[in-house]
Formats: C-alpha cells, sequence, structure tokens
C-alpha cells in the first residue's frame, strides 16, 4: 500500500513539491517520500487508534469523515515536513493541503472502482490493520455503513452510540450474536 501511496503522491505531487519555490529541488524526492510515509503511518494510527469507524466512513463515502480523516493526516504531515525539513508551518501547510485530499480522495476511488485492482479495501485495511482485519469483510462493512444499517440508534449516521445500543440492546443473545446479526 505504501508503493500505491507513493504512486498518487508521485501524481498529486508536482504543483505542491516539485514546483514547489519553498522547497529546494534536491529535496523533493524525500519530501515525496516522508509525505508518504506520513499519509500511511497517520491512517495506521487512525486505524489502531480507536478511529477505525472514520477511516471505515471515509471509504463509504462520508464526508464528515473524510473531513476528519484528512484534517488529522494533513496535520501529521504538516509537523513531520516541520520537524525533518525545517519548514514553516505555512510551507507544509502549502503541501498537505495540496497532497492529501486528493491523494486520499483517488485512494477512497480507486478502492471503490471495481474495474481498478490497484487497490482494494480488503487489503488496504489489512495492511493498516498489521494484518488484524484479515478474517473480517471490509467491504461487507463499508456497504453496511453506506445503508444505514449500522445506524442503530436512529441519530442519522454510525458511531460508538450504535454499539452502545448494540451492548446495550436487549433480545436475547450474547454479544457475538447480536454483531453476527448486523451481517446476515
Amino acid at each position: 500500500m505504501f508503493d500505491e501511496i507513493m504512486n498518487l503522491l508521485q501524481k498529486h505531487g508536482d504543483d505542491a513539491i516539485v514546483k514547489n519555490t519553498a522547497i529546494p529541488d534536491d529535496k523533493n524526492e524525500a519530501v515525496i517520500q516522508e509525505s508518504s510515509s506520513s499519509i500511511f503511518s497517520s491512517l495506521q494510527g487512525l486505524v489502531s487508534g480507536g478511529q477505525l469507524n472514520d477511516v471505515v466512513k471515509m471509504f463509504g463515502g462520508n464526508s464528515a469523515a473524510t473531513g476528519t480523516v484528512n484534517q488529522q493526516v494533513s496535520g501529521n504531515l504538516v509537523q513531520n515536513l516541520m520537524d525533518k525539513f525545517g519548514f514553516s508551518q505555512q510551507q507544509a501547510s502549502g503541501v498537505a493541503d495540496k497532497v492529501v485530499p486528493n491523494v486520499m480522495n483517488d485512494m477512497v476511488a480507486k478502492a471503490n472502482d471495481p474495474t481498478d485492482n490497484s487497490m482494494d479495501v480488503q487489503g488496504i485495511f489489512n495492511k493498516l490493520s498489521g494484518g488484524q482485519t484479515s478474517g473480517f469483510n471490509i467491504q461487507s462493512l463499508i456497504d453496511k455503513v453506506k445503508s444505514g444499517k449500522f445506524d442503530l440508534d436512529g441519530d442519522g449516521d454510525t458511531d460508538l452510540q450504535d454499539l452502545m445500543s448494540l451492548v446495550k440492546g436487549g433480545g436475547g443473545g450474547n454479544l457475538m450474536d447480536k454483531v453476527k446479526g448486523l451481517f446476515s
């Protein structure tokens, strides 16, 4: 997946990095490499740090979740560029503001395009989770999020409150039975 992000950065990094006069030409490749690494590690951090819901929603086309994910990934990239290259916040933000939304939008589009085999949702989540999602059908989860089937509390979104509704809800059976019921 890192290579795929790198390819997207090569595609979108021309104006933001290569043609950016604030970035010395001899640093272009290193900035692209750091940007790719930062995007990947930021997504990993979101998945492992309790924001899997936002990442799933982003792949499901939820604009609010996309904004949240992009903001956090951009913030991490800005900080990394400032720390590693001595960029000002304005310079680093200029790079992040141009590359992150484009890279993330392309990644989501490629993962959701059945004719494009360069990225698949399951593979993305397996890499981001270190293989912990390999036995779980991520596409099915995204489809359920898109259709609103996980909005158990009826508030118009799928979030931790829906999980709490699932846990607190009656109807007998244990938690695993209830989770299995969501996928039937």
